[in-house]
């Protein structure tokens, strides 16, 4: 399981300036791996290029072992008028509904289920949207902010209960959060300020799992290192 990037470029329409210039990176194995930069680098650009099929073979994205990638995002939406609850029943198969129990518990939204989408808070939408995706099939699942509005303790739960269950599925997780994608994730990926013109590095992170007993000086290097990549 493996996808990388060849000296990548892409400029959108009707713009002078390149999203993404010259960037060449590999990520392998499955986990947490992350993008990590200051907002306006382009991450959410390269997540949607990686997630997209026109941009991945001779294009400049090559993956290995990876038949279906899925792109997560913050704020998405669910369509109708129906309850949470019911729109997740009619979206997981047969075979995935214990699975699908479980998350509901690890995530806590049992209270919410006979609930409308547009009735839970920004954290519940974000939980309930990252539930849908995880009962579908995929190889990659990219996750853009989504469990942004999520307190820190639930979502560090969270994470560790995804790395447990999903252990064969590589994740691409973009988050602000520093301390998190150091402490969660074995690569990240740390896009430089294009004003300092600084370009793109590979950190290896902390790679933390359930029962995680942290090293805070092994922590402390990494956060560093990630500060002085950016």
């Amino acid at each position: 399981m493996r996808f990388e990037c060849t000296n990548l470029n892409f400029t959108y329409p009707g713009s002078k300036i390149a999203v993404i210039n010259n960037l060449s990176f590999s990520m392998k194995n499955p986990g947490f791996k992350a993008l990590f930069g200051p907002s306006g680098v382009g991450k959410t650009s390269l997540a949607k290029m990686i997630a997209s099929p026109n941009f991945r073979g001779d294009n400049g994205i090559v993956t290995e072992n990876m038949d279906i990638i899925l792109y997560s995002y913050n704020l998405e939406r669910l369509p109708g008028w129906s309850s949470t609850g019911t729109h997740l029943n009619k979206v997981v198969s047969p075979e995935k509904q214990s699975l699908k129990e479980r998350l509901i518990g690890i995530f806590e939204l049992n209270d919410v289920l006979s609930s409308r989408f547009s009735q839970l808070s920004m954290g519940q939408q974000n939980r309930i949207n990252l539930i849908r995706y995880l009962l579908q099939d995929f190889d990659l699942l990219i996750l853009d902010e989504s469990l942004a509005n999520v307190d820190e303790k639930l979502r560090e739960t969270i994470i560790l209960a995804i790395k447990e269950m999903f252990n064969n599925k590589m994740f691409l997780y973009i988050s602000h959060n520093l301390l998190e994608v150091s402490k969660f994730c074995s690569q990240i990926l740390v896009f430089g300020k294009p004003s300092e013109n600084k370009g793109c590095f590979m950190i290896q992170g902390q790679d933390c799992k359930k029962g995680y007993h942290l090293d805070k000086k092994k922590l402390d290097l990494t956060m560093l290192e990630i500060m002085n990549a950016f």
